[in-house]
């Protein structure tokens, strides 16, 4: 099930530091990000075997996810909200501000072979 955490934040007068490395539950092994969305619903898919982990690190996006069972709808809204997606977590991105930057860190390589397009029923 998809899981929202809160990442360590420190802060000063000279701004704002937030760790990831040690809050993510698997090895990073492919970083991407997607900004310059316009109104259209990116994702629309699971995976076999990656498991993600997704930041908006500039404006906003909400992910829907359903893993069968529950669906929710996550805002993500500051650099300090990681939303952590599993194997078989459906996910849909949408609603991107246009200033929106979304982080997705994930636990494989590309494999256009680990997707799964089809919805749960």
């Amino acid at each position: 099930m998809a899981k929202l955490i809160t990442l360590p934040t420190h802060s000063d007068k000279r701004g704002y530091l937030t760790v990831i490395e040690k809050e993510i539950p698997f090895e990073v092994k492919r970083i991407f990000y997607i900004y310059g969305v316009d109104d259209s619903v990116r994702g629309g898919h699971r995976h076999k075997t990656t498991r993600q982990a997704a930041i908006c690190i500039h404006g906003s996006c909400i992910v829907s996810n359903f893993d069968g069972t529950k669906k929710e709808n996550f805002l993500l809204d500051h650099p300090s909200k990681c939303l952590l997606l599993e194997t078989y977590d459906w996910h849909t991105m949408h609603h991107f501000t246009p200033d929106a930057v979304l982080l997705v860190m994930a636990s494989t390589p590309f494999d256009p072979a680990d997707y799964i397009y089809e919805a749960y029923e």
